[in-house]
């Protein structure tokens, strides 16, 4: 298939185009944390939770485990089914909404994640207000900038699609992060062959 043939779509259609083949990238997405995002959090059983762009559920379970009391939000309804039954049954929510405009009060979560967002986010200060406003106080915000220049393809029965990315370095996201108003507690780069492939961002309010 020509290159002309591939479809470039904004992130909440395309996540529900392909919703199947991107579960099945679990793995492969994995390597982009190398086990260094999860313990970030330390101690959370009994804290709320809020997975922004949660997906088909990939670290839900991983928190589940550490007790944490987790509400997914995702712009996908088809990305959302994918969740197992038995991840969902413990999930305190599950929401579909926008990274932008976050359907929550002030104050609802003790922690806000969002893992593989910011690449789909146009202006991530947005996304980085709306996690400041819902975040109680002395709450933390866990977020990883991916280094993705070019939407990734994937080719379904329909054609080949991929799903619209942004790059952003990471300097600016640590800026946008701090112009928010948190503060930084840990900013890193994960790096494959000296090469970043992801940045991890743990941040107070």
């Amino acid at each position: 298939m020509s290159k002309k043939s591939l479809q470039i779509l904004p992130a909440k259609t395309g996540y529900n185009e392909i919703a199947k083949q991107y579960k099945a990238m679990h793995n492969y997405l994995d390597e982009f944390e190398q086990d260094k995002l999860i313990p970030l959090l330390g101690d959370i059983a009994g804290l709320e939770v809020l997975d922004v762009g949660a997906g088909s559920g990939r670290l839900l379970n991983r928190l589940l485990k550490k007790g944490a009391k987790i509400t997914a939000l995702d712009s996908s309804k088809c990305m959302l089914k994918l969740i197992r039954p038995q991840i969902k049954d413990q999930l305190k929510e599950i929401k579909i909404g926008q990274a932008e405009s976050l359907p929550f009060i002030d104050q609802s979560f003790d922690i806000v994640l969002a893992v593989f967002l910011i690449v789909h986010l146009k202006d991530p200060s947005v996304f980085l207000r709306e996690a400041w406003r819902v975040l109680r106080p002395a709450g933390h915000l866990l977020i990883t900038n991916v280094n993705q220049k070019k939407p990734v393809a994937v080719d379904i029965a329909q054609g080949r699609v991929a799903v619209e990315s942004f790059y952003h370095r990471p300097s600016d996201i640590s800026d946008q992060v701090v112009q928010a108003g948190f503060d930084i507690e840990k900013d890193f780069l994960i790096k494959e062959k000296e090469i970043w492939i992801n940045q991890i961002i743990l941040a107070k309010k």
